[in-house]
């Protein structure tokens, strides 16, 4: 195919007149609504079609970042997710200016009512109870609402006598509900340390970016930890510890590679492979599967 360039747009033959978007370079893009996207890792434009469902970039084997929805459609068995406190939504305890605009924008950029979905459903025919935070609202922050529902997701999971997984992705602590945002930290760590009393297996899998406050809890709290490739986990961010300890971190410092090495993490799991390992895993510590 012959290229040929008009103003802005990128036209593959004479016969075709729609623009092929060219993607802004992000650090680390979401899954994209175009049909091009540029690779955070390789730098090389990739075609997303060639990504779905997993969004791997089939160059470099770089993992883009998913939402929830789509996270909940490659990880459950296929119609058995059946979702907890889907209405629930945040109020604004802090009386922070304009916070009902911006969760009303956050909402109709991710398609859903707060920071993570929650929900009974089936792994590799494991009954288990799911939750999985979402990036692109707010950043995976963690107020009022995100902590309620994983704390109440627990507190489902004790109840019925059912394991828990979390998928993790967050910036931190949601600074509009100030102290209320920290109080999540204790509330759903206090939820885990009873499900834990109760014989009942956690799993926790680390996504990218995974840092502040969902780092320092519940994140690092599960009896088995996985992480996807070259997740970033940690509690505050490279720079400010470089500036706290006058001293340069080695290299891939905070990477899923960085903190297998250092034993803060199981395993390092492609996406691809992660619903069969959660499976396995979720199979071996439930009396279905064999028992403790």
């Amino acid at each position: 195919m012959n290229l040929f360039k008009k103003k802005n747009y990128i036209i593959l033959d004479r016969r075709s007149e729609a623009p092929r978007p060219t993607p802004e370079e992000h650090e680390a893009p979401a899954v994209p609504d175009g049909m091009w996207v540029k690779c955070s890792h390789c730098k090389k434009l990739v075609y997303k079609k060639e990504m779905e469902p997993y969004y791997i970039c089939p160059k470099c084997g770089g993992h883009f970042r998913l939402g929830a929805m789509e996270r909940i459609a490659i990880t459950c068995d296929e119609n058995t997710f059946s979702e907890l406190d889907g209405t629930m939504h945040a109020k604004n305890p802090m009386g922070y200016p304009n916070y009902e605009k911006i969760i009303a924008k956050a909402q109709q950029k991710s398609g859903i009512q707060d920071g993570v979905v929650t929900g009974t459903c089936q792994i590799g025919g494991q009954d288990t109870v799911l939750a999985v935070m979402d990036g692109n609202f707010m950043m995976g922050s963690m107020g009022s609402v995100v902590g309620e529902k994983i704390t109440r997701a627990i507190e489902y999971a004790t109840a019925h006598q059912m394991p828990i997984v979390i998928f993790t992705v967050s910036g931190g602590a949601r600074m509009q509900e100030g102290i209320i945002s920290l109080m999540q930290m204790a509330k759903t760590s206090a939820g885990l340390n009873r499900h834990a009393e109760a014989g009942l297996f956690y799993l926790s899998v680390i996504t990218d970016p995974t840092t502040g406050g969902v780092s320092a809890s519940f994140a690092s709290l599960g009896d088995v930890i996985l992480a996807e490739p070259g997740a970033l986990m940690g509690f505050a961010g490279q720079r400010v510890i470089e500036g706290t300890i006058n001293e340069k971190l080695p290299p891939g410092f905070q990477r899923a590679e960085f903190q297998l090495e250092h034993g803060f993490v199981d395993a390092i799991v492609p996406r691809t492979q992660l619903k069969d390992t959660i499976a396995r895993l979720l199979a071996l510590h439930t009396q279905k599967g064999g028992g403790f």
